[in-house]
């Protein structure tokens, strides 16, 4: 008797690489049997709304779509959060890749993926047959990726088999946005979260003002405990500052007097929040989300 294939899942990140990928293997006849996405809670508001674009194109071809994110079992400092945003303000610290780590894409990303994969179906019958599930992976065969791809493949993971198909076929990114224009699909944006130390100037100036508003509040929470780096771009360079918050000054892409509330009020008001919402039962705690609403309304009625 013949053993069943081992199940295909592509983790995708909403980008052009693995849109990329996702549309060249249904046309060759190998759709993965399920296509997966990690939410940071903090993509950039153009990849979510790709999401609009991309999902009734999964639909129309059959493929499942399944969107994890990563929920804590354990909190250093109360209250509980449930994102990457939350977690930097709770703990006031910055993203690991910020801080020279790269720990937040193996929590919010990787990790909620292979908690799902632990409780599908399919991916527990290959286990149990001895086989590896196939996962495909959008790094491209551009210079960026080929850095990326020389460390992940040092990596032998005994549950999954990692493939790298664009890599395979000599797709760098140009080749996969045409892939994606003759699918007759936009392209979407790059992927990242937008507080992110990969953010370019440009897409930073491209946010709208309550992502900038949050940037700002990260920096101003975490500023009392950063050591070795100024901010979210860590360090200084000639082509921009190491505190994201300076560029948003400089640029004027908020007011100068709503920066200096937020760094000046906001961390303050969310410490006390953290002191009372300590002393609440658990099963009655606020959440982190509770005060970032309260703090994103409280915005909106002073502007």
């Amino acid at each position: 008797m013949v053993a069943a294939p081992p199940p295909v899942v592509l983790a995708y990140g909403v980008g052009v690489d693995s849109t990329a990928l996702l549309v060249e293997k249904v046309a060759r006849g190998e759709a993965p049997d399920l296509v997966l996405t990690a939410d940071t809670g903090v993509e950039k508001p153009e990849t979510y709304a790709y999401l609009d674009v991309i999902g009734p194109w999964l639909r129309s071809h059959g493929i499942r779509h399944e969107i994890v994110s990563y929920t804590p079992k354990r909190f250093k400092h109360w209250p509980p959060y449930y994102s990457l945003l939350e977690m930097a303000l709770t703990n006031a610290t910055l993203p690991s890749k910020s801080l020279g780590g790269s720990s937040c894409s193996l929590k919010y990303k990787k990790a909620p993926q292979d908690a799902f994969l632990r409780t599908w179906q399919p991916a527990i019958d290959a286990w149990a047959r001895g086989q590896r599930v196939v996962r495909l992976i959008g790094f491209d065969a551009g210079k960026r990726d080929t850095i990326r791809y020389s460390h992940a493949a040092t990596i032998d993971d005994p549950l999954y088999d990692c493939q790298y198909p664009l890599r395979e076929w000599g797709w760098d990114r140009v080749a996969c946005e045409r892939r994606i224009e003759a699918e007759g699909l936009p392209v979407p944006p790059k992927s990242s979260c937008w507080f992110c130390i990969g953010m370019t100037p440009d897409e930073v100036r491209a946010l709208p003002s309550w992502c900038l508003r949050l940037i700002v509040l990260v920096e101003a929470r975490a500023a009392p405990r950063l050591r070795t780096v100024e901010g979210l771009w860590r360090k200084t360079t000639r082509a921009r500052p190491g505190r994201m918050s300076d560029f948003i000054r400089w640029e004027v892409l908020l007011p100068a007097a709503e920066i200096d509330a937020i760094e000046r009020d906001a961390p303050l008001d969310l410490i006390r929040f953290q002191d009372v919402a300590a002393s609440i039962p658990l099963e009655e705690r606020p959440t982190m989300r509770d005060w970032l609403d309260r703090f994103n309304a409280g915005l909106k009625e002073a502007a």
